[in-house]
């Protein structure tokens, strides 16, 4: 499972009053502003806002591990023990997150792009 730590999603009650923080702290303005979640990308790294994060069970940040076949690469978490918290999920523009909590009940995330990017 080839796959590299470039993603971490913040859960946020109010985006609006989050933003600036995270523009402050990485000196850049979101390149994604919509109400299901905001983006930013500095040194190669996204991080991003989600405002219906603790909804879905986000209960602080979570990494997400970019992988080639998120389908493959749930299934070898599943089977060394983990446990599915999102099912795969699309989340448009052909990206696709699931998240596995480990033994610990640790948050992994999961985001395949589309192939090419």
């Amino acid at each position: 499972m080839a796959s590299v730590l470039n993603t971490v999603v913040y859960p946020v009650k109010d985006a609006e009053r989050a933003k600036p923080v995270y523009a402050a702290l990485l000196g850049v303005e979101p390149y994604a502003d919509e109400p299901y979640y905001v983006g930013f990308k500095a040194a190669d790294q996204d991080v991003g806002l989600d405002p219906n994060g603790r909804g879905k069970g986000m209960t602080g940040p979570v990494p997400y591990w970019h992988v080639d076949d998120i389908d493959a690469s749930l299934a070898a978490l599943l089977a060394a023990g983990g446990q599915t918290q999102q099912a795969v999920t699309a989340v448009g523009g052909g990206r696709r997150i699931a998240t596995v909590r480990d033994a610990d009940g640790n948050p992994i995330g999961l985001l395949q792009d589309p192939s090419g990017q």
